[in-house]
């Protein structure tokens, strides 16, 4: 998600915090690098224009050029600007309405608007304890009907029985009722879509939304149509009123240009990103995370909302009792590479935790990639219960057998067992008399009164927190160490910080 342009925007600012001053000739040489990163991220053009004009206004002036650190301050006023393109402030999904609050989806065809129905639904109904039913409206794509409701199977989501030979326009209707009298708290519409816009298809959207008064209108577009994307936000919101945009494939989408345009040309807040195919892979689209992300700071809150979404507290909490005893064999091992993989795997994880974005180069040259934790996995699982228990056991013969088991080789296994040796060492000075203290505090710095073990090990539930708690959490994470290391040892970076990421060879840690 914006690889490209944030590979650009930090090369740029990165050569300015390196000066002791800066010039206008110095500023206004940069921006002109911005300005073309940006159009060639497919931003819209009056938007660069804009963008660029009002940081030159903020960066070129006396003030700024008499700072300590004029380089630093000029990246915060980038950092600021986009916050304020990208619109200021997250704009969830607004159920303040009576119940039914009604949900209706547009978009054109082949957008993602079916699966993006399913996803919004699990969320309300998972995160935010919302009762919801969905409802295909689309009576004119083959099996349109009968590829929701399988979906709400999927997720537990509740689907509005299918009557052949009835109209969008009722379908909407019998679903607002059902709805009213099932109790719903939720109903989501999703409306047919179409290879293209024309009269046929606004005319339709403009009925429904006439009988079934939606409280969201909520358009559905595919980040990878860059400024058509745009074009067609702005033609939904001239025929139905569109009040929030969802932008899907943003995980494939490495310019971003979308998401840049999108408030800024169509005063439409964008709510949520789909950044996956998994059915819980959909984001609130915070700008000023968004905003780290693209300047390469990172982004530690949403980190931790994806680890307490993902990990197993059960799981997290025998996890961090049987670390603090000071045992790490291979089958712990092999759960914290499968947490990993939940988290979004290593390029998910490595592009939230601030600076270490910019290692990708390394960890590509190193070999390191998402398939990684796949094949250790597969060595993990080529072992026999004895040996999970005890490594000490793998001596030349054994590993050849599990080479030939798990399609890997020795230097690979070695690799692995080097890893486990080092976060096992961690653990057992870590968990012993003398280590016990610093065991028990780096475990109680992410939980403090939230009753959460062993650092990213066990999360607590954020749903019931609100936005200032999961901010200082993730400030206190910060000042842990965190953003160089996850204490609670999941494996990735050797040296990385504090109790953090041992074993991935080849990556230097962070500097402190």
């Amino acid at each position: 998600m914006f690889d490209s342009l944030s590979d650009r925007l930090s090369g740029i600012l990165d050569g300015l915090t390196g000066r002791g001053a800066l010039s206008d000739q110095d500023v206004q040489a940069a921006l002109r690098e911005v300005r073309r990163a940006l159009i060639e991220a497919d931003v819209a053009l009056p938007v660069v224009r804009s963008f660029t004009e009002s940081v030159r206004e903020k960066a070129v002036g006396v003030s700024t050029l008499k700072a300590i650190k004029p380089g630093q301050q000029v990246v915060k006023i980038v950092h600021d600007e986009l916050v304020e393109m990208l619109g200021s402030d997250a704009e969830p999904i607004d159920l303040n309405a009576a119940a039914p609050v009604v949900i209706m989806m547009v978009g054109l065809q082949g957008s993602g608007k079916t699966t993006t129905t399913g996803k919004i639904g699990l969320r309300l109904q998972k995160r935010q304890n919302q009762k919801v039913l969905m409802a295909s409206l689309d009576t004119r794509r083959p099996a349109a009907q009968e590829q929701l409701r399988q979906i709400g199977e999927q997720v537990d989501v509740a689907t509005l029985p299918i009557i052949a030979g009835q109209t969008p326009v009722e379908i909407s209707a019998r679903a607002v009722q059902a709805a009213r009298l099932g109790g719903y708290d939720v109903v989501i519409l999703d409306t047919a879509g179409r290879t293209s816009i024309d009269a046929e298809l606004m005319a339709e959207a403009a009925d429904i939304k006439r009988a079934a008064n939606p409280h969201e209108i909520l358009l559905v577009a595919d980040s990878l149509t860059g400024q058509d994307a745009v074009t067609l936000a702005e033609n939904f919101d001239e025929a139905v009123g569109v009040t929030g945009i969802v932008l899907t494939r943003m995980d494939g989408d490495g310019r971003g240009g979308a998401a840049l345009s999108m408030r800024s040309v169509t005063g439409k807040p964008v709510k949520l990103i789909g950044t996956g195919e998994k059915m819980d892979a959909l984001e609130d689209f915070h700008p000023s995370r968004i905003a780290d992300r693209i300047l390469g700071m990172g982004d530690i809150v949403s980190l931790v909302e994806r680890a307490a979404e993902q990990i197993d507290a059960e799981k997290a909490a025998a996890m961090a009792r049987k670390m603090a005893s000071g045992k790490f064999d291979m089958n712990d091992l092999a759960d914290q590479l499968r947490q990993m993989q939940k988290m979004g795997g290593l390029g998910g994880i490595m592009g939230m935790m601030p600076g270490m974005g910019k290692m990708k180069d390394q960890m590509a040259a190193a070999g390191l990639d998402d398939k990684l934790f796949g094949r250790q996995i597969a060595i993990i699982q080529s072992m026999t219960k004895k040996e999970r228990e005890n490594p000490a056991l793998l001596k030349h013969s054994r590993k050849k057998r599990i080479a030939a088991g798990s399609g890997t080789d020795a230097a690979q296994i070695n690799k692995l067992l080097k890893m486990h040796k080092q976060m096992a060492d961690m653990m057992k000075a870590m968990g012993g008399k003398k280590g016990g203290g610093k065991m028990r505090q780096m475990m109680g710095m992410l939980g403090g009164k939230m009753g959460m073990p062993g650092g990213m090990g066990g999360m607590p539930d954020l749903s019931k927190m609100d936005p200032k708690q999961i901010e200082a959490m993730a400030k206190q994470a910060q000042a842990g160490g965190l953003g160089g290391g996850m204490p609670g040892g999941l494996p990735g970076l050797p040296g990385a910080g504090a109790g953090g990421l041992p074993g991935l060879p080849g990556l230097p840690g962070k500097k402190k």
